[in-house]
């Protein structure tokens, strides 16, 4: 495989990205990596290689570089560090991410092993609200998108990205735990009637036993056995809508 960091203009500034595919011809697919609260780290950038072992353009956007260049070290994670965690995270909005996700297209319209055709996404933890945002406000390039226990999927506010449902064309795959503090019981009903409603394919499915950040192996959480599902019908969605 061949990988590469490099910098996307944004409205905002300049955005590191970090971006790997096979080595065979292109040009290929492209899946959209949205990470979660603790930022970009080598965890990150493996499940990028596995979705481009598959056949794919991974791309791994630092979302918090309007902070600077923020890395956090998750094995001498203190509550110190959980706090300036939560608020990197609180310092991003949905109109931001759609409008850095606008730059990713424009900057990978010049990457010859780039496809410029239907491409898909996947967001952990608060991009759950990210690859749904983008579902809704790029339809015609967003047709397979996965969330993995995302959060504030629907909220309250005017911005809340199940609000898009009816502009979102693509397919849509929701994995929940089954023990998480930060997806209140109302989710997944209003969730599910707002696509159902929209008429968007969609599966939501909740993983017994599991907690909150399940797929990641570094955690005490995680659950091979339902980490494994989850990628396995991620790459079953992506042969099947984007061949």
């Amino acid at each position: 495989m061949t990988e590469k960091e490099f910098d996307i203009t944004t409205p905002d500034g300049v955005m590191p990205t970090f971006a790997v595919w096979p080595d065979e011809p292109g040009p290929h697919p492209v899946i959209v990596m949205y990470m979660d609260a603790p930022g970009i780290r080598e965890e990150l950038r493996d499940f990028a290689r596995r979705i481009a072992g598959q056949g794919y353009y991974a791309v791994l956007p630092d979302l918090y570089y309007r902070l600077g260049l923020i890395r956090f070290n998750l094995a001498a994670r203190t509550e110190k560090m959980g706090e300036m965690i939560f608020a990197a995270w609180h310092g991003l909005t949905n109109a931001g991410v759609a409008n850095d996700t606008g730059a990713i297209l424009a900057a990978l319209g010049d990457e010859d092993a780039a496809s410029d055709g239907p491409m898909g996404s996947v967001g952990y933890c608060m991009s759950g609200a990210f690859i749904t945002t983008v579902a809704g406000r790029f339809p015609d390039r967003f047709a397979a998108n996965v969330s993995l226990y995302g959060v504030w999927i629907v909220t309250e506010h005017d911005d809340s990205p199940h609000l898009l449902a009816r502009q979102i064309e693509g397919e849509m795959y929701y994995a929940f735990a089954e023990h998480d503090h930060w997806v209140p019981d109302s989710v997944i009903p209003e969730l599910t009637a707002a696509l159902d409603a929209a008429g968007v394919p969609h599966q939501i499915e909740t993983f017994p036993g599991t907690e909150h950040g399940f797929a990641f192996p570094q955690r005490e959480v995680y659950h091979e056995q339902s980490a494994e599902i989850v990628w396995g019908k991620m790459f079953d969605l992506y042969a099947r809508v984007l061949g």
